[in-house]
């Protein structure tokens, strides 16, 4: 962290989501000795949750393995919004897959949103679900995106969308224009998937938390995984990959094919009354606002300022960007969340979803680009479908095994290129600070014996020095000041400041260092 660098007090100064900071989840053990069961789901967000509570439903004995904690990745960090409004989606798909598929696209996500309306009726679970319409938008005077928003309203007109142009919103705020998609919805993720949880766990479900799975793979007789470094084997018949990366590649070279990206937002209470609905601004910078209900107060979640996992030089500034945005809309009484998420984006925008391959049984589900909610609901019921047999009218526009040469050739060199370059800054980068600089509650890039190393100093003083090499694949991981981690720049694995694995594709933690 630069040490004129300063944390603005109006701002939390410990991340945390509204959604895991209003809701107490149940705890699970590690898995301390071999196991067998039917379907082992590797991964606790809304993906493996909810493909784990409909095995489970269908019969089989369904084990749920998360590497930290359940709801602790992604899932507990949306913005939540349930839509089959993607951003400006459907010129491209019509593009890229033909009209066919596109219509596939947003049928799938749309029978997804009801999906989840239905099953929380069904289980009658309390989680603040609230149909809202949607809003894709252009900020006046920004002509490119409009002219794009313009060929996005073709694109629903061509597949019969029932999508409805406008020229102006409730926000105090004027617009290029914008294209509304009624019937959407919005909802408390966690409350929601607690409630999904405990009808798995009713249904005889197995969770175990800490419990990482490596990316080695038996498939004699079955399946066998292994926990981290081998420790313990789990036997099944078939295995779901809802771990955001995918915990086994099969020389699929998901790397590859995947970016990782940050966003940021603020739960903050505005001046000005908000009338609902939710809105995207697609133009720079890309925002995001929608309302939710806390503490018998209506709250307003504004979102944005992405970039590449592990490639920004200084993390607060994008909330004080977000904060300058809410104040100047809306007003600001207080913020009591703020956070961050990561989010995958596939080299054509479109998630990967089904088997890995003819002869493994694997699926997959990676790639949602920020639209996880139904993306996620939607994965979990296609491969609950296709573990069972059972077709699918989605299969092929979402087969992991796909490769569309355009836009996906170019994607794939622009991408790599950025990871090649990415790998050569991180070797060279000079470190100005020493260990004894640091303040508390500070990390970054320091010289330690003669080599850069990672440190990071605690409030309490103690210091946590680790190499910085990520364990996935050799670059050099950067520190981000506001949420306290290692971020690799190449491919988006994340570590706690002592190292220890956030996020994949990395399975191994940091070496620490000693002082």
């Amino acid at each position: 962290m630069d040490s004129e660098n300063k944390w603005p007090e109006s701002l939390p100064k410990m991340p945390e989501s509204l959604w895991r900071g209003t809701t107490e989840l149940p705890s699970f053990p590690r898995l301390a000795e071999d196991h067998t069961t039917d379907i082992a789901v590797v991964g606790g967000g809304i993906t493996g949750i909810t493909a784990a509570y409909l095995l489970a439903e269908s019969g089989f004995k369904v084990t749920l393995l998360e590497g930290t904690e359940l709801l602790a990745g992604t899932t507990g960090f949306t913005t939540a919004k349930i839509t089959a409004q993607h951003g400006m989606i459907y010129s491209n798909l019509i593009k890229h897959f033909g009209e066919e598929q596109a219509l596939s696209y947003f049928r799938s996500n749309s029978e997804s949103l009801e999906w989840i309306v239905q099953t929380a009726g069904k289980l009658g679970l309390s989680c603040g679900l609230e149909h809202e319409d949607a809003y894709v938008y252009s900020d006046v005077g920004d002509g490119k995106t409009l002219k794009q928003l313009e060929d996005e309203f073709e694109a629903y007109r061509k597949l019969g969308l029932p999508g409805e142009w406008v020229d102006s919103v409730s926000l105090p705020m004027r617009i290029g224009g914008g294209i509304k998609l009624p019937g959407q919805a919005r909802f408390h993720p966690l409350h929601y998937l607690k409630g999904l949880l405990q009808a798995f766990l009713d249904k005889g479900g197995i969770v175990y938390e800490h419990t990482m799975i490596g990316e080695d793979v038996e498939d004699e007789d079955g399946l066998t995984l292994f926990t981290e470094r081998g420790k313990h084997r789990i036997k099944c018949r078939h295995a779901v990959s809802a771990s955001h990366f995918p915990f086994y590649d099969g020389g699929a070279m998901y790397f590859a094919r995947l970016h990782a990206e940050r966003a940021y937002a603020l739960a903050f209470e505005p001046e000005t009354d908000y009338e609902g609905g939710m809105y995207l601004c697609v133009g720079e910078p890309r925002r995001s606002l929608r309302a939710v209900e806390w503490e018998g107060k209506k709250l307003v979640i504004a979102g944005g300022e992405s970039h590449k996992t592990g490639q920004s030089s200084c993390t607060i500034k994008h909330y004080e960007h977000l904060e300058i945005f809410a104040g100047e809309l809306l007003g600001i009484r207080q913020i009591p969340y703020r956070w961050s998420t990561q989010d995958l984006i596939t080299v054509d925008k479109v998630p990967y979803i089904g088997k890995l391959s003819k002869d493994k049984e694997i699926y997959i589900a990676t790639g949602f680009a920020k639209w996880g909610m139904t993306a996620g609901t939607l994965a979990a019921r296609m491969i609950a479908d296709q573990i069972q047999g059972n077709p699918s009218p989605y299969t092929e526009l979402y087969d992991p095994t796909r490769f569309k040469a355009n836009p996906g050739i170019k994607n794939v060199i622009v991408e790599n290129a950025n990871v090649a370059k990415e790998l050569v800054l991180g070797k060279v980068e000079f470190a100005h600070t020493k260990v004894e600089d640091l303040k508390p509650d500070e990390g970054g890039i320091v010289r330690h014996d003669g080599k850069r190393v990672g440190a990071y100093k605690d409030p309490e003083g103690g210091i946590h020095l680790v190499d910085r090499t990520c364990t996935h694949m050799g670059c050099e991981c950067d520190w981000n000041e506001s949420e306290r981690t290692w971020d690799c720049p190449c491919h988006g694995s994340r570590y706690t400041y002592a190292g220890e694995v956030i996020e994949g594709p990395a399975v191994q933690p940091l070496t620490k260092l000693d002082l």
